[in-house]
C-alpha cells in the first residue's frame, strides 16, 4: 500500500505517528522534529526558516485523516493487491482489532488475528506503522496481562510475540499498564508458570522496560517485586533451557542497572544466582552483562558478604579473568569483582591465589585488552604480592608488577 504525500513526514518519509506544526506551519512528525531540534538546528527543514519560536502544535486535523484513510484503505494483511475496501474484507485491520477486542470472539478468531498481526508486523514497515497508529500495542498489552486462562499459552505466546515485534518501534509509555496490581500479577505468573517460550519472552520485555526512560519507575516496581526477582533467580539457575537462562541474566542486568533496585536483588539471591549462572554459561553472550551486573551489587556490603559466603564465587571470578575472546567487558568486571572481594578478606586472596589469578593476571596484561583492565590487573597484583614466594617465579611476577 503506497502511502498518500502528504501522510509522511518529510524527514523520515514515514507515515505520521504523532503530527506535530512548526510556526512556520510545516507538519513533522514529532519523533523526527525533535531529534532534528536536540541535534541543535535551529531552522525548519522544509523551508529554512530561522525558528525563532520551537513550540510544537499536535496536528489533531491531520491524525484523523489519517486514522480515517487506515480504516478505509486497503488490506494490509494480504500480500497481493486487494479488491475490497477495508469494511468488507474479513482479514482487515478494524476486523483483526475487533476480534481482539471482543470478549466474545471465538478463540480461533483470536489466534487468526494475532497470526496475522504478527506476519504484517514483521513483512511489513508500513504495516507496523499501522498497526501503532490505531492502537494495537496498547491493546496486545491488555489481552496478554489481563488474567490468565489455564490452557491458553498458545495464544498468549502469540499475543506476546507480537507485544514484542512491536516494541521497538512503538512508544513503551503503555507498558506502565503494569503497574497495576492485577496486570503485574498476571505477569509474575506467566513468568512463573508459562512455556519456556513465554518466560524467555518475558525476560526479553523485562529487558526492554528497564531501558527506557519512560518505564524507569515500573521498572523500580519489578525490582521491588519479590516474586519477579526469585523467578528470574530460578531461571538463571536453570540448566535445562540455556536461551530463557541467558534471558533472565539479561533481564537481571538491566534490572540491576538502577541503583534503587540493587539492595533487594542481593536479599533475592541474586548475587548467588548470577554465579551460578557464569559457573554454566561463561561463554554465553550475556557472560559480560552478568558480570557487569555482579560488580555493581558486590559494591554493596550486603552483595559483597553474599559473595564471600558462595564457595564457588572467587574460582568462577578467576576463570572469568582471562577470557579467550574478542569480549574485553567480562575481563573488567571479573578483576574488579576480585579486586573488591579480596581487598577486605585475607581468605579469598589465599583462595584465589590457589584458584590460579596470578597468571590469568598475567596472561591478561600481556593481552589486547582496555586500559581500565590492564590498571585493575595490576592493583590486584600488586594486593597479592605478599601471597607469593620470593622464587624464581616471584621475580618474574615483581617485574610483571
Amino acid at each position: 500500500m503506497s502511502i498518500p504525500h502528504l501522510f509522511r513526514c518529510p524527514i523520515s518519509l514515514d507515515l505520521f505517528t504523532d503530527p506535530v506544526t512548526l510556526s512556520t506551519g510545516q507538519t513533522y512528525d514529532r519523533p523526527s522534529i525533535e531529534k532534528w531540534l536536540a541535534d541543535g538546528n535551529l531552522t525548519c527543514p522544509v523551508t529554512m526558516q530561522r525558528l525563532h519560536d520551537t513550540t510544537l502544535v499536535p496536528n489533531h486535523t491531520l491524525r484523523h485523516l489519517i486514522d480515517q484513510w487506515l480504516l478505509a484503505g486497503p488490506d494490509l494483511s494480504s500480500r497481493q493487491k486487494p479488491t475490497k475496501p477495508i469494511a468488507d474484507c474479513g482479514l482487515s485491520l478494524s476486523a483483526l482489532k475487533h476480534n481482539l477486542q471482543s470478549p466474545s470472539a471465538a478463540r480461533a478468531a483470536k489466534l487468526e488475528a494475532l497470526e496475522k498481526v504478527r506476519v504484517l508486523s514483521v513483512e511489513s514497515d508500513i504495516g507496523q506503522a499501522c498497526l501503532i497508529q490505531l492502537g494495537f500495542f496498547p491493546l496486545l498489552l491488555q489481552l496478554l496481562f489481563q488474567a490468565p486462562r489455564r490452557g491458553d499459552s498458545e495464544l498468549m505466546q502469540l499475543a506476546l510475540d507480537c507485544v514484542l515485534t512491536l516494541s521497538p518501534s512503538t512508544q513503551l509509555d503503555s507498558l506502565n499498564m503494569l503497574k497495576n496490581e492485577i496486570h503485574l500479577a498476571s505477569l509474575v505468573a506467566l513468568l512463573d508458570q508459562g512455556n519456556p517460550k513465554i518466560k524467555t519472552g518475558l525476560c526479553h520485555l523485562l529487558e526492554a522496560i528497564a531501558a527506557s526512560p519512560v518505564t524507569q519507575e515500573l521498572c523500580v516496581i519489578m525490582g521491588q517485586t519479590r516474586r519477579v526477582l526469585q523467578v528470574l533467580v530460578s531461571l538463571l539457575r536453570d540448566k535445562s533451557d540455556a536461551r530463557a537462562a541467558e534471558a533472565a541474566a539479561r533481564a537481571i542486568s538491566a534490572i540491576c542497572s538502577l541503583e534503587a533496585n540493587r539492595g533487594n536483588a542481593i536479599k533475592e539471591g541474586v548475587v548467588d544466582g548470577l554465579i551460578a549462572y557464569l559457573s554454566l554459561n561463561s561463554a554465553q553472550r550475556s557472560a559480560s552483562r552478568a558480570l557487569a551486573a555482579l560488580e555493581l551489587l558486590l559494591g554493596l556490603e550486603a552483595g559483597k558478604k553474599a559473595a564471600m559466603e558462595d564457595l564457588n564465587a572467587v574460582q568462577v571470578l578467576v576463570k572469568l579473568v582471562f577470557r579467550v575472546s574478542s569480549d574485553q567487558e567480562g575481563s573488567e568486571h571479573a578483576v574488579g569483582s576480585l579486586l573488591i572481594l579480596c581487598c577486605d578478606s585475607a581468605r579469598v586472596r589465599m583462595e584465589a591465589v590457589n584458584a590460579g589469578v596470578l597468571v590469568q593476571l598475567l596472561l591478561l596484561l600481556q593481552a589486547q585488552c582496555s586500559s581500565r583492565a590492564k590498571t585493575e590487573a595490576r592493583a590486584l597484583l600488586k594486593l597479592l604480592r605478599s601471597m607469593w614466594s620470593e622464587d624464581t617465579g616471584g621475580r618474574n611476577f615483581h617485574n610483571a608488577v
